[in-house]
């Protein structure tokens, strides 16, 4: 008996530590594909993302072609040079004597534009016929004085649809910008 009562306690833990190698083995086991998991559900995540970013382009594109079809369409675009002899902080646009928008630049708009940026200042649907475009630009000129000038055109609006842009150019001869609004 004696020889047996002395193995229990060290059969008991063997046992015991049997048990626990297999309880941490499970553990690592159960932590090892969980974090499989989620890996696998971020990877789901993000393709999940990126088709609702494409789904979502292709209905801003949808929702264009619809509100501003091409027989009706007219887009106004803004350019700068480098802003010498002025510094531009407002654009005002009318159609047909209609103020359609008003735009307040920040800093980092004006330093894209300077930079050769192209923004697409206005979108609108027009008729057939004779239109009148007209903008305000609004900033600091030459002396840092307040400057406020317009230009205006006037274009035929046929079936096809019309781009227009407006442009601000530095004239060193002159030296005082020119505004311009020219149809593309």
């Amino acid at each position: 008996m004696k020889f047996q009562f002395k193995t229990l306690p060290v059969n008991f833990a063997f046992i015991w530590l049997l048990i626990s190698m297999n309880v941490n083995s499970q553990e690592t086991l159960n932590t090892t594909n969980s974090n499989l998991d989620e890996q696998t559900v971020t990877q789901q995540l993000q393709a999940l993302r990126k088709e609702v970013i494409a789904l979502n382009r292709d209905l801003f594109v949808l929702e264009e072609d619809l509100l501003f079809p091409s027989s009706t369409q007219v887009v106004v675009y803004l350019s700068m040079d480098v802003g010498t002899y002025f510094n531009l902080d407002s654009v005002e646009l009318k159609l047909d004597d209609k103020t359609v928008t008003h735009y307040l630049y920040t800093e980092k708009q004006i330093q894209a534009l300077y930079k050769g940026g192209v923004q697409k200042l206005h979108i609108d649907n027009l008729g057939q016929g004779e239109h009148e475009l007209t903008a305000f630009f609004i900033g600091k000129g030459p002396e840092n004085r307040e400057y406020k000038r317009a230009t205006s055109l006037t274009f035929s609006k046929t079936a096809e649809s019309v781009s227009l842009e407006l442009s601000i150019e530095d004239s060193s001869v002159k030296q005082q910008p020119i505004f311009k609004a020219v149809e593309l």
